[in-house]
C-alpha cells in the first residue's frame, strides 16, 4: 500500500480520541496495516504535567503507552472500510519506561504491526525524545467491529 501522512484534522477522521486525550499530533509515515509513525508536541500546559508530579512534572507511563496505541491504531483504521472504527488496547508486554518525558518535548512515536488477523493486531511500539529511546512496548489491540464478524453464534 501507498505511504501517506496525516495532519491533526485527518487523524480525527480516522480515530475517535479528542483533546485532552488525543496523544498524536501528526503522522509522518503511515502504511495501512503495516506501520504508523508520528509525533506529539508536549507543551508545559498539558493537563498531566500539572498533576504528575508537582515539582517534577513528567508524562505518566501509561499515557506514553496510550500515545503508542493511538499511533498504531491509525495503521488499522486507515485500512479500507475501517475509517473511524474503535480500537482498544487489550494487553501489553515488555513495557519499558527508560527516561522521563518532560514538558516541551517532541515525543516521536514509531509503531509496527507485527501481524493482523480477524480484528486483532500484535504491535511493537517505541517512543523517542531527542533521538533517545524513552519508552517501548509490545501490545495487542483489537478492532471490535471486525472481531465480531468472526463470533460463533450458538
Amino acid at each position: 500500500m501507498k505511504e501517506i501522512t496525516l495532519d491533526l484534522n485527518q487523524i480525527k477522521e480516522y480515530q475517535q480520541n479528542r483533546n485532552p486525550y488525543l496523544f498524536v499530533d501528526y503522522i509522518d509515515k503511515l502504511i495501512p496495516g503495516v506501520v504508523s509513525n508520528g509525533y506529539k508536541m508536549l507543551s508545559k500546559d498539558e493537563w498531566f504535567f500539572k498533576v504528575h508530579w508537582p515539582g517534577d512534572p513528567n508524562m505518566p507511563g501509561m499515557l506514553q503507552v496510550e500515545a503508542l496505541v493511538q499511533t498504531s491504531a491509525l495503521a488499522l483504521t486507515s485500512l479500507p472500510n475501517n475509517k473511524g472504527k474503535l480500537v482498544y488496547l487489550i494487553s501489553a508486554d515488555k513495557l519499558r519506561f527508560i527516561k522521563k518525558i518532560l514538558p516541551d518535548s517532541k515525543l516521536i512515536l514509531n509503531t509496527t504491526i507485527k501481524n493482523y488477523k480477524r480484528g486483532i493486531a500484535n504491535v511493537e511500539g517505541k517512543a523517542f525524545v531527542n533521538n533517545v529511546l524513552v519508552c517501548s512496548a509490545d501490545f495487542k489491540i483489537i478492532m471490535p467491529e471486525e472481531l465480531n464478524k468472526f463470533k460463533i453464534n450458538k
